[in-house]
């Protein structure tokens, strides 16, 4: 049975830990306590003492390709995107959240749909922590929601803080609603989050029991400017890091400043700003997640909506009948089928250039 001694030499050692969390979600959250975040992001031993050398920290971990197949199959996976049922462009029918949405909003609207509807009590999202950190967080409320939407500047925030938040917020839910069980939460994370957290399902271990809907991400990688290497090139683009309002991701990486002006910035310039583990990710388009998005597809003020799962397909058909998200209009059906195909040919191709991107940096560090 491999432990977290051979996560660190075959992950964490070669840079292509993506910092998602789930090993120290999952020993904070069974109270081990035998993992925690360093410093530096990455996963290291709290109290070695207190490792049970379960091995749990090896399988779930989703660079490794333990539970790979057992995960693939249970959502019917096909290259080069995944298994999925539709595709659309949609925006939240809220003007407050599109005010502060990266792109319409969509995730927002969902989870306050099932907020509301209480089909959840929770949703692990992703809010500011001081100027430009983000901490895993566990909204309850709209007003959480609201807090929480928008883009970031830094890397997602880890799920190490939700294997933490599992053992206060479910006893509440249980106390304050009655429930013989803990409530169910959504989450709401990138494709190395998601797939640690598919991989804990597996299992049927905690804290991914109480998941029950997983919105993914679209992600080509996570950066940020304040660094050296980001200074660096935003003073080459004449933008003030002050200034920068907004980040997002379509073809191209696009920079929105407080006068409401865009500079677009070609990927192969933004990898000096990349976390080394996300070019050696293989994965755009969040394969496992019940819905996934991202604005890649759409025009300014939508979001291209990826409708995997039954119980995706579901959530969503309810907010749209209930007005909480609204589609892009078209002037007939073939006029809509040609732009879902224009949609999914851009998220097709930008997940074979990440698989591309990715394979070869693993074949290159020898751990592909």
């Amino acid at each position: 049975m491999k432990t977290f001694a051979d996560l660190e030499t075959e992950v964490v050692s070669k840079g292509i830990c993506g910092a998602c969390g789930g090993c120290v979600s999952f020993c904070s959250a069974g109270n081990l306590n035998a993992l925690e975040q360093g410093a530096d992001g990455l996963p290291c031993y709290a109290d070695e003492a207190s490792c049970l050398s379960c091995g749990i920290c090896h399988m779930i971990c989703p660079v490794t390709s333990e539970l790979l197949s057992e995960v693939r199959s249970r959502f019917g996976w096909r290259r080069p995107i995944g298994a999925y049922q539709a595709i659309s462009s949609a925006r939240a029918a809220d003007e407050a959240i599109r005010a502060v949405a990266t792109d319409g909003g969509v995730v927002t609207a969902l989870l306050l749909y099932m907020l509301d509807r209480r089909t959840i009590h929770g949703a692990v999202v992703s809010r500011r922590k001081g100027t430009f950190g983000r901490e895993a967080t566990i909204a309850v409320h709209r007003d959480d929601l609201i807090a929480a939407a928008g883009s970031q500047f830094a890397r997602m925030a880890q799920l190490e803080g939700f294997g933490e938040q599992y053992t206060t917020f479910c006893p509440t839910v249980s106390a304050v609603k009655g429930l013989a069980r803990p409530g169910n939460v959504a989450l709401v994370g990138t494709p190395c989050q998601v797939n640690t957290v598919r991989k804990m399902q597996a299992l049927s271990i905690v804290p991914a029991d109480i998941i029950s809907h997983v919105i993914g991400l679209f992600c080509m990688e996570n950066f940020s400017f304040y660094a050296p290497a980001g200074e660096k090139l935003a003073a080459e683009l004449g933008i003030g890091l002050a200034d920068i309002a907004k980040l997002n991701i379509k073809e191209d990486v696009i920079v929105t400043v407080s006068d409401g002006s865009e500079v677009h910035v070609p990927f192969e310039r933004m990898d000096g700003l990349a976390r080394p583990a996300c070019l050696a990710c293989t994965e755009f388009a969040n394969d496992f997640a019940d819905i996934s998005v991202g604005g890649l597809g759409s025009p300014q003020g939508y979001t291209t909506v990826l409708i995997r799962s039954d119980a995706g397909r579901r959530i969503y058909a309810e907010a749209l009948r209930a007005g909480y998200i609204e589609e892009r209009g078209y002037r007939d059906g073939s006029e809509a089928a040609a732009d879902r195909a224009r949609m999914l040919a851009k998220v097709v191709a930008l997940a074979r250039r990440k698989q591309d991107r990715g394979g070869a940096r693993l074949r290159q560090l020898g751990a592909a």
